[in-house]
């Protein structure tokens, strides 16, 4: 070194750089587990559904009136078909308090008509939950948003046989719950029967639970990263501003694949051919396919060209 150079400066300390390095990283943890956290607490908060529909309570049943119950069990959307468990709670003088068994045959007429018609209930057995299924009217291809509703549902109990065979109305009740569906009752008055305040039919109404709405929003943004990170790899290299990586391929191939599983994995099972199929899923599978034409023209630029062969 001779005189008057100026000495050079001295590199900056590794300690004080590796620090910050650690302190960045740490803050990109802590700040990874807070959103997480509180995503949790929001859709906990945001996701709380009606609470099931009570049971039926035979306290406040007269003596004299008989009560069917129904508790929900399935709701096929596609089908448009309510599987529910029919359970019969005769008069007192139908039953035998002490032996828990009916004095006598019954039999539970639903309205509308179900599909197993009149449920029978043996004399000497105690009431059984009889699976049928009722018709719940809606549209699924508006799902998520899709809504069921049963016609009025009503009943009657048999009782007897042959000339000494009775007929008398009974009070519906509706219990239980289906998972990832709100159930709302409303209570009908019977136009024959002459007490206008007596409602012994329902009609059930079935909506989808705010829990389920979320996971379908999620699932829907996974669909649309999809195309939206391949193209954001495709395109500079399509362009030439990246370099050509033929790997890429794979991956190419693996969003296109995830699509369908994706799809089906959505709550409720849309039918094929919803508005999900024709405002999402064809828009993803149409981005994806562009950002492999993109991936298979960066590649034809950069592809190695071989003089032809001599013969």
């Amino acid at each position: 070194m001779t005189a008057g150079t100026p000495a050079p400066p001295a590199p900056p300390a590794p300690a004080n750089h590796r620090g910050r390095q650690i302190a960045i990283a740490f803050g990109i943890v802590a700040s990874i587990i807070v959103i997480y956290a509180l995503s949790l607490i929001a859709v906990h908060l945001l996701a709380k559904s009606a609470p099931a529909l009570p049971s039926v309570d035979l306290s406040k049943v007269e003596a004299e009136d008989s009560v069917v119950q129904v508790r929900l069990e399935k709701l096929d959307t596609v089908a448009n078909r309510l599987t529910v468990n029919v359970t019969v709670y005769p008069k007192d003088s139908l039953y035998d308090k002490n032996f828990g068994v009916l004095t006598t045959d019954a039999a539970v007429r639903l309205y509308p008509d179900n599909d197993l018609g009149d449920l029978q209930y043996p004399v000497g057995k105690s009431p059984a939950q009889v699976s049928t299924t009722i018709v719940a009217h809606g549209d699924p291809a508006n799902w998520p948003f899709d809504t069921y509703k049963t016609e009025v549902i009503a009943a009657d109990v048999f009782t007897g046989t042959g000339a000494s065979r009775e007929k008398a109305p009974a009070r519906v009740e509706a219990t239980g719950k289906l998972d990832g569906w709100d159930a709302t009752v409303t209570r009908v008055h019977d136009p024959e029967d002459a007490n206008p305040d007596v409602q012994d039919d329902l009609i059930i109404t079935l909506q989808r639970s705010k829990g389920a709405l979320i996971f379908d929003v999620g699932i829907c943004l996974v669909l649309i990263a999809l195309p939206v990170l391949a193209l954001w790899v495709a395109i500079p290299m399509a362009l030439g501003r990246t370099t050509f990586l033929p790997p890429l391929g794979t991956w190419f191939a693996a969003l296109l694949f995830a699509v369908v599983p994706l799809r089906n994995f959505l709550p409720g099972s849309p039918p094929p051919g919803s508005w999900i199929d024709q405002a999402v899923v064809l828009w993803v599978l149409i981005g994806l396919v562009s950002a492999m034409s993109l991936f298979i023209v960066a590649w034809w630029r950069s592809r190695e060209k071989k003089p032809p062969k001599r013969a």
